[in-house]
């Protein structure tokens, strides 16, 4: 049988918050915990961690993809556990008042529930990281020289109403040879423990350590707040949500953080761009999956355009809210209802049924527009000028650029690097989508033969 949750810490009893959300304010034998009990609970777990990552650092791929596998089978199996936990988690924010798009990112469905699925798979058949010689050279003394990917050891990773980034953080983080640890919030908390569990006993079914998944939701805030100053217990602390979210983790944590950013995502239509590619990828890029961050959230047209009456008009069809500058509104008149847009909706990632919408004379109005506003996630343009396709590749620097194509496509699933921790916005070790390379730093092996330094 799979350990308990938490061995070894101050065991939470069954008090629900809000609606039957896990309270904030961790108890146990229904008295608070005190800060320094969450902190002792919380470094035990985590110590736990490094000693799993220590197995899971030398398991094979064989062994890992075996439980990928076994975690696959048991969400399939236990398909009904989870839409029920998920259900009364749904029920609660829905209570609350959550919004609409954070309701579609807590919501799972059997259809995701089958997609999480299949990223494991697709994450079994990928080559292990572990051990790829990024670079290696025989020096003149005769010194072999071997850089190699290694694990990063404990991964944490804190987030909010995404049931599936449990499963795709921890799938990632397993084959990468690392063991991690969780804090998804209280309005995804029943999901969460039953996924949690799941995956606990799966890897202990395999002769994995069951430790090498874990969770510190039951302490609430103050787990998260003691997961971030878990420096020499923790590698490395991603954070994945909304601005407030992540800005907290950045500011506060003392472990390295790797940032992901939020999706401030602009598509700019040149004036050679075609009616029905624009039309096509604007749907797509606004209304395929609005809540989530490679949605488009900004447009951009170009004043030679023909384009935007048919764009507008498909985009409103949709439901989409335009917000449009002074030469949008002029230029689509009366036949399709807008909004005014200011300087707000230019910096805002609606992550709704919402987009906002200026007309721009050239390429470097467009490129100054997302200069200006970027949050350096993804940018696209729509164009049959190579030229200008060429110089918006070059000018813009955001972690992805895209030519002709939606920016849903930002994700590491349909990039071909199975799941994704998140869409790294900074420049350091991980830029844009983090599969499983970029849970894994490099280690230099020098091998020699009794050489020594003159």
């Amino acid at each position: 049988m799979t350990e308990a949750l938490t061995p070894d810490a101050p065991v939470i009893s069954d008090v629900s918050g809000a609606a039957g959300q896990t309270p904030e304010s961790p108890v146990a034998g229904g008295v608070p915990l005190s800060p320094e009990d969450v902190q002792t609970a919380v470094h035990a777990i985590a110590d736990r961690s490094r000693k799993a990552a220590r197995r899971m650092g030398q398991a094979n791929r064989a062994w890992k993809d075996r439980a990928l596998r076994a975690i696959g089978t048991a969400l399939q199996e236990r398909r009904k556990h989870v839409l029920e936990a998920n259900a009364k988690d749904v029920a609660a924010g829905r209570a609350n008042g959550t919004s609409a798009a954070l309701l579609d990112r807590l919501t799972l469905t059997p259809a995701r529930i089958d997609g999480l699925v299949a990223a494991l798979e697709n994450l079994a058949g990928l080559p292990d990281p572990v051990g790829n010689v990024v670079r290696g050279q025989t020096l003149p003394n005769g010194l072999r020289l071997r850089q190699v990917n290694v694990p990063m050891g404990v991964v944490a990773a804190i987030y909010e109403a995404r049931p599936n980034v449990t499963v795709d953080i921890a799938g990632l983080a397993l084959k990468s040879g690392n063991a991690v640890i969780l804090r998804g919030g209280s309005a995804a908390a029943n999901t969460n423990e039953a996924l949690v569990q799941i995956l606990r006993e799966a890897l202990d079914s395999v002769g994995l350590p069951a430790d090498a998944v874990q969770t510190v939701d039951q302490y609430g805030r103050e787990g998260a707040n003691v997961l971030m100053r878990a420096r020499g217990r923790v590698d490395v602390l991603i954070p994945r949500g909304g601005r407030d979210l992540i800005q907290t983790v950045v500011t506060n944590s003392a472990v390295p953080v790797i940032e992901t950013g939020e999706g401030n995502v602009h598509i700019f239509i040149d004036e050679s761009a075609s009616e029905e590619m624009a039309v096509d990828i604007l749907l797509n890029a606004k209304t395929q999956r609005p809540s989530v961050c490679n949605t488009v959230e900004t447009l951009l047209v170009h004043s030679g355009s023909t384009v935007l009456p048919a764009v507008a008009a498909a985009l409103r069809s949709a439901g989409v809210t335009l917000h449009v500058d002074e030469r949008i509104a002029a230029a689509l008149g009366k036949d399709v209802e807008t909004v005014p847009a200011d300087d707000d909706d230019w910096a805002t990632e609606y992550m709704d049924l919402d987009l906002a919408v200026a007309m721009v004379d050239n390429l470097d109005d467009a490129v100054n527009h997302i200069r200006k506003w970027t949050t350096g996630h993804t940018e696209a343009i729509l164009t049959n000028n190579l030229a200008n396709a060429e110089r918006f590749i070059a000018e813009i620097d955001s972690a992805a650029v895209i030519v002709n194509a939606s920016t849903r496509f930002t994700d590491g699933g349909e990039l071909g690097l199975g799941a994704e921790v998140g869409i790294s916005t900074q420049k350091l070790h991980a830029r844009g989508p983090m599969g499983l390379t970029e849970l894994t730093t490099t280690k230099w092996i020098v091998q020699g033969e009794g050489q020594i330094r003159s």
